[in-house]
């Protein structure tokens, strides 16, 4: 009897919450005939018995970037690797954000402090802002983000011991994230598949279900669509996922991060998601083997 195809769906071994949706993924990929394996990134496996690893749910990456991007350039040699090591080697550090917006995708204004930086709280007060929010360049979840006013000196504390620590961004605080919250745009394939929009708990920013955020069906503007398709086609290589969260600034549409390593891609919030991304992933075993 022929074995069913395998492929490995890549996780963490240390998560900040659980894993709501790679069963929804496992389940699908099963119904199409191909058998999905959960591991760690950091598991001492042979990563080449998979003829296709795709990295899923890696929530602890950013802990260990050095580590795991060490991981990702010499896996993705043995093997067929989604998404390509040149989008995430690109994407894990939020300074792509700079580059988007220097080829003129419209995203959140934003300063940009390298670790060690001197005089942070300086160039935070010439930019004039009033309420911000303060956040590590390499982070996942909101983890270490601060929303204060830019002269409150507990904002400038927390200032400093980010830049102590790693590379800074600061955003002045996007009023339309606590009205309306964000918008995610998901593409399997280069394809769009499904679109919710993530409402934060009363009185806070953060949109994550952690914080008490909640998720919501969205149908998405043409707008919407058109701006995440501009950023999906200026990315290093082709993605086979993608998840690409807006906000609305300026009375238009502008892009808060592409999420591109380890989203959460709501898989279980319709129906045809999680068959979408395994038609995609199938597709791409079938043309390994």
């Amino acid at each position: 009897m022929q074995a069913r195809p395998r492929i490995v769906l890549v996780t963490g071994a240390e998560m900040a919450k659980p894993d709501p949706e790679t069963h929804h993924l496992v389940a699908a990929l099963a119904q199409l005939g191909v058998e999905a394996d959960v591991v760690p990134w950091s598991a001492p496996v042979d990563w080449a018995a998979w003829p296709l690893v795709v990295v899923r749910t890696p929530w602890d990456y950013f802990r260990r970037l050095p580590e795991f991007l060490a991981w990702a350039e010499a896996t993705h040699q043995l093997t067929r690797f989604v998404n390509p090591f040149a989008v995430i080697d690109w994407n894990c550090h939020k300074q792509y954000l700079r580059e988007l917006a220097a080829e003129g995708i419209p995203t959140v204004p934003t300063l940009w402090l390298d670790k060690g930086c001197a005089d942070a709280p300086a160039q935070l007060a010439a930019r004039g802002w009033g309420e911000v929010v303060v956040k590590p360049a390499v982070s996942i979840g909101a983890i270490g983000a601060l929303r204060a006013m830019a002269s409150d000196p507990a904002c400038l504390v927390h200032l400093d011991s980010l830049v102590a620590d790693g590379d800074v961004m600061v955003q002045p605080f996007v009023t339309s994230v606590a009205e309306a919250g964000e918008v995610s745009l998901v593409y399997f394939g280069g394809r769009f598949s499904h679109a919710i929009r993530k409402q934060p708990a009363a009185g806070d920013f953060r949109v994550q279900d952690m914080y008490g955020g909640t998720v919501h069906p969205h149908q998405p503007t043409g707008a919407e669509l058109a701006l995440a398709e501009a950023v999906l086609a200026r990315t290093p290589a082709p993605t086979t996922y993608a998840r690409i969260d807006l906000v609305e600034f300026a009375g238009a549409p502008a892009l808060m991060e592409a999420e591109l390593i380890e989203p959460e891609l709501f898989l279980g919030v319709t129906p045809e998601a999680a068959m979408n991304f395994a038609r995609v992933l199938r597709d791409a075993l079938r043309a390994e083997t």
